[in-house]
Order: C-alpha cells, then sequence, then structure tokens
C-alpha cells in the first residue's frame, strides 16, 4: 500500500517535471529551436491544427528558423497565427518559405524572460508540494483506518520528504540551467 503511494508520488512528481521543462522550452534564448513555435496552431480547414503537423520546422542558422507549409495556401495562415502568438516574431515569407528571424535579446528582455522561468519554476514546486500533500493525506487516512501503523506512517512520511526534495532539486536544476542560457550573450 505505501510503496503504491510512494511509486504514485515519484510518476506524478515526474510528470510535473516534464511539464516544466516543456514550458521552459517555449522559453525563448538567444538560439533558435523549433520548440520555440510548439504552441503555436494554424487555422487548417476550420480546424485549430498545431504548426508542426502542417508544416516543417528547421533551424536555418542560429537565429533563423525556416518554417516550409506542406500545402502553398497555408503561408498567409501560418504568418497570421505567429504574429497572434506572444513570441514577438516577425515572419518573412519567400515563395512557400517563411524565414523567422529572432530579434538579438536586450538585457530587458532577458531579465523579463529570467523572471518568467522562475514563475514556471516556482509552479512546478507547488505542483509538487501539493503532490506530496495528497500522499500525506492518503496516509493519514490509511493510518486512521488501521490499515498501518504510526511507525510505518512516518518513515513513509520521510521517505514522501526525501521524493519531493529530489523533484524540488530536478526543477533548481532545470532553472539554472535555463538561466544560464538566457545570460549567455
Amino acid at each position: 500500500m505505501i510503496d503504491d503511494l510512494k511509486a504514485d508520488a515519484r510518476s506524478r512528481m515526474a510528470k510535473a517535471v516534464e511539464a516544466l521543462r516543456h514550458a521552459l522550452a517555449r522559453i525563448r534564448t538567444g538560439r533558435a529551436h523549433p520548440s520555440l513555435l510548439e504552441g503555436i496552431t494554424v487555422n487548417y480547414y476550420g480546424v485549430e491544427t498545431p504548426l508542426n503537423r502542417v508544416a516543417n520546422i528547421h533551424v536555418a542558422d542560429a537565429r533563423t528558423l525556416t518554417v516550409v507549409p506542406w500545402e502553398k495556401k497555408l503561408v498567409p495562415e501560418i504568418e497570421k497565427a505567429i504574429l497572434k502568438s506572444d513570441l514577438g516574431l516577425n515572419p518573412a515569407t519567400a515563395g512557400e518559405v517563411i524565414r523567422i528571424p529572432l530579434p538579438p535579446l536586450t538585457e530587458e528582455t532577458r531579465k523579463a524572460l529570467i523572471r518568467q522561468a522562475r514563475h514556471e519554476a516556482e509552479q512546478g514546486r507547488v505542483s509538487i508540494r501539493n503532490i506530496r500533500r495528497d500522499v500525506l493525506s492518503d496516509l493519514k487516512e490509511l493510518l486512521k483506518e488501521r490499515l498501518i501503523t504510526e511507525d510505518e506512517e512516518r518513515r513513509a512520511q520521510e521517505e514522501i520528504q526525501r521524493i519531493t526534495d529530489r523533484f524540488v532539486a530536478q526543477v533548481d536544476e532545470l532553472l539554472a540551467e535555463k538561466e544560464k542560457d538566457l545570460m549567455e550573450i
């Protein structure tokens, strides 16, 4: 029973860390990366479809992404979707190829992006702590129903805290790595 709770906590906390990893990937650094366009959807025959399902996204150079739609008539729709996104990117079309130059990051922009990364990391920590709280309340229920002893509960609480600390440390590592990326010129 306790092992099931620990395994559940580990898997849920791992998902929280993975969600943070995806959120941090969307915060742009000075380098071009296809994941920057991950959240953009395009109107494709009346259905909002993710950009990567209607076009190929490539890194042309360190500061330029290229988007090659599978159908030529999607070029204006993709441009519109990129402009509508909150990424602050200005696509330039050359025939069927959409080039997206990434503007260099100013000091002010870097600080704003770091604030955003710290906010995402804090959200990750909060979700990990919420998972810990849920598991600890489940342990208290087991104790109340006399399915485990107080000693077993105490040992399980300590183990859950160690698991939580491990995952919070992973969140801190991801944040430190992202901050380092953002401050690189």
